[in-house]
């Protein structure tokens, strides 16, 4: 994994670890508490699966951009 890639798990840990522990330490009763943990479970399950597919796609795109260049590239000295 690359340095960007630890970067941004470690903030998505570090978010999801302060979003659990805003909730547990909120005055709520226990099924509220568990609806709200739900609920950000979701949500940031969701914006994963967002920032993978956006990421996902720039490398696809990125490949794409090299292999023209290659093929360009080979053609030029061909």
């Amino acid at each position: 994994m690359n340095t960007s890639g630890k970067i941004l798990a470690a903030v998505a840990a570090g978010i999801a670890a302060g979003a659990v522990l805003g909730i547990l330490f909120a005055p709520d009763k226990g099924s509220e508490t568990r609806r709200k943990m739900n609920e950000k479970g979701k949500k940031f399950a969701e914006d994963v699966k967002d920032k993978f597919s956006k990421g996902k796609d720039k490398f696809n795109d990125l490949k794409e951009d090299f292999e023209k260049k290659v093929k360009e590239t080979v053609e030029e000295f061909a």
